[in-house]
């Protein structure tokens, strides 16, 4: 492939993070990383060595991104937790109070038709063999769990800017 191919289109599948620096690419290893890894093992997703994926996720552990299992090896993994709150924090920075109880409510309609729809009070409860077009029967199973999701962000977003603008007592 030509350098220029190389700039006009996405990194090769291989090496997704290759443009980036080190730090970039430990980051992005440990967020596609489906279990605990070792830092060994971030360290060849990332292209690095591995004295270098270990100082970066000591840093990455200290922000509270990644979660440092302890054991030989250590492992790392993602925080969804911080990404989370993260997500929230964003959240509740760019909506009002009524804006959050809008789309919370737009996302319970969503969800309650569902419901309805499938006779069933989650996703997990539909027996995805009983409708004929299986695809489509997945594609809105995940649409209704993120509907579900998205909704439980919304809520927790909607409660923090409810809370940091009530009147203090006193």
């Amino acid at each position: 492939m030509s350098d220029d191919a190389h700039r006009d289109g996405p990194p090769p599948f291989d090496r997704p993070f290759e443009d980036e620096d080190t730090k970039q690419r430990v980051y992005g290893a440990v967020l596609h990383a489906r279990e605990p890894m070792t830092a060994a093992e971030i360290a060849d997703r990332a292209d690095c060595s591995e004295e270098s994926a270990r100082a970066h996720l000591s840093f990455y552990a200290d922000l509270g991104i990644v979660i440092r299992h302890d054991g030989r090896p250590a492992r790392y993994e993602r925080n969804d937790d911080y990404f989370e709150w993260r997500r929230v924090s964003k959240l509740s920075r760019e909506n009002t109070v009524d804006e959050l109880q809008s789309r919370v409510s737009e996302l319970t309609n969503q969800i309650e038709t569902y419901r309805d729809k499938y006779e069933a009070g989650s996703p997990a409860d539909v027996d995805v063999l009983e409708f004929d077009a299986v695809d489509d029967i997945y594609r809105e199973l995940g649409d209704w769990a993120t509907a579900l999701e998205e909704r439980r962000l919304h809520e927790r977003a909607r409660r923090k800017v409810a809370g940091s603008t009530a009147p203090s007592r006193g």
